[in-house]
């Protein structure tokens, strides 16, 4: 990179945006020109592969126990992006970097020739090469290769973001997440856990015996959750198809057809808002398991949620707004109506109707809400972010559980519980309503929500029942969040951060 780049790459956060913009097209037109030399020069600047390439982190592993000014026979092969560059006349010192580490390169003119080593030396950050090398460590103890030949893999037509500062522009970091990556090891770090994280919950399942499967995005009837869903039309069918707003209702068919474990992870969809814990389209795990109940999926889930931290971060504990949260079995249980009672004073199980719920929160009642949609808003707005450590919320009201079993000994609630951690939920279980009958009633009592103008109560499915009419075992089941236990594993504050490319306004 040229000392002009240097300076172009600065924050400028205080310099004439004109200004600005006069210098980025400068470095354009340059990085063109040099693209325009290496092309005169004979050379591909865009080849179709490397072969014998090894990982860096690889190399580093293998000689990382030389001392000081040693020297090796050993040649090595590696590629990558090139983040930094210092000259000296005649050598060059050149930061290679690829996605398992960094190394330094060490030039040298009298070794490459001066035509070659020219052209090294005129590349610019940014750009991909491929270089031989012989493993040498400097005095001051950084391992290097000793370049004897070297090609250009990819000519970077834009300069990288600075690399002293970052990329700390919160709206391009997340529109631009190939300069986030580029620019900030973190933001690489968090995407690193996620991969593991899900395929840690992947072996876990497995290993439980678990089935995976897939399931249609496209559907002809969403449910599975109380939810919006996206519309599409389907020119050849010349229907009206909804993206999926759950996996529930076909995973619980698999559960008919004889498949005891089942589960899936993949994305689903849901027309709503966005905040700091919702995405329009999100990844969910879901797992269904036959003869279980709600008691055996919450041991499962604390289970499976300390094995996969472990796992991946080497530990069962976390931080979160510097505070330690142990992830160990076994998490804290409490009812919702407690949990409400505990921090609101409002007691749910008095306040039966719309009319007095309202009056004790002491809102305006609106017409469209019921009185399922009004004690939801009072448990997320007075309980939910109090829940900093694991916690499992039992016994919900049937209103806003219309797929759970009625609970076994408490009228007028079921057996679903949500977990939390770090004051987000996380997870959702039921002890599965199997009775065809009852999944009736509670179809036709969503329809009432429909006509109240709730467009997120679940619509009549026919089929489905039709399904539980050939007759489905005791099950319990499962629905966790990726995204948001992501979240709590790395730490972070925002679902953006976890997911790759979040939705933005224009």
């Amino acid at each position: 990179m040229s000392q002009s780049e240097d300076a172009g790459s600065a924050t400028g956060a205080e310099r004439d945006p004109e200004a600005v913009s006069t210098e980025a097209a400068g470095l354009l037109a340059e990085r063109r020109q040099k693209l325009d030399r290496i092309r005169a020069a004979g050379i591909d600047p865009f080849p179709h592969g490397f072969e014998g390439r090894e990982e860096i982190g690889t190399v580093l592993e293998t000689h990382s126990g030389l001392e000081a000014g040693e020297e090796t026979d050993s040649i090595h092969r590696v590629a990558g992006r090139i983040i930094g560059r210092r000259g000296h006349g005649k050598a060059a010192f050149i930061d290679l970097r690829d996605s398992t580490g960094q190394i330094q390169l060490h030039a040298k003119a009298d070794v490459l020739g001066e035509e070659a080593f020219g052209l090294l030396d005129n590349l610019d950050l940014g750009d991909f090469i491929g270089v031989t090398g012989r493993a040498i460590v400097t005095r001051r103890g950084q391992l290097s290769l000793e370049v004897s030949e070297w090609r250009v893999l990819a000519k970077s037509l834009r300069p990288p973001p600075d690399k002293f500062h970052g990329l700390e522009d919160t709206e391009t970091r997340y529109r631009r997440r190939e300069l986030d990556l580029i620019a900030n090891e973190d933001s690489r770090e968090i995407f690193r856990v996620r991969a593991r994280t899900v395929s840690e919950i992947r072996r876990w399942l497995d290993d439980h015996s678990f089935f995976e499967v897939e399931t249609p995005v496209l559907q002809p009837l969403y449910g599975g959750a109380l939810a919006r869903p996206f519309t599409t039309h389907h020119n050849a069918l010349d229907r009206q198809l909804y993206l999926r707003i759950a996996t529930e209702l076909y995973l619980k068919r698999c559960v008919v057809g004889g498949i005891d474990r089942v589960y899936e992870l993949g994305k689903d969809f849901r027309n709503e808002g966005i905040s700091m814990k919702h995405n329009p389209e999100f990844t969910m795990l879901e797992w269904y398991e036959a003869y279980a109940d709600y008691e055996k999926t919450a041991a499962d889930l604390e289970t499976l949620v300390s094995e996969v931290a472990a796992s991946v971060l080497g530990t069962t504990e976390i931080e979160r707004d510097g505070r330690k949260i142990d992830l160990s079995p076994h998490w804290h249980r409490i009812t919702l109506r407690q949990a409400i009672l505990d921090n609101s004073g409002i007691d749910i199980a008095r306040e039966t109707t719309r009319e007095s719920l309202a009056a004790a929160m002491g809102v305006e009642l609106n017409e469209t809400v019921g009185w399922g949609k009004l004690v939801d808003t009072l448990f997320s707005k007075r309980v939910e972010p109090k829940l900093v450590e694991p916690t499992f919320i039992l016994d919900y009201p049937e209103e806003l559980s219309p797929f759970a079993k009625a609970h076994r000994s408490e009228p007028g609630v079921v057996e679903r519980w949500e977990a939390f951690i770090g004051g987000v939920e996380i997870a959702n279980s039921f002890t599965e309503l199997n009775d065809p009958d009852e999944q009736r009633r509670r179809f036709e009592q969503q329809a009432g929500e429909v006509a109240r103008g709730d467009e997120e109560a679940q619509p009549y499915d026919e089929s489905f029942i039709e399904a539980l009419e050939q007759g489905m075992p005791p099950t319990g089941g499962v629905g966790l969040g990726i995204d948001r236990l992501v979240m709590m594993l790395t730490g972070t504050s925002s679902l953006r951060e976890v997911v790759l490319c979040p939705a933005m306004r224009d």
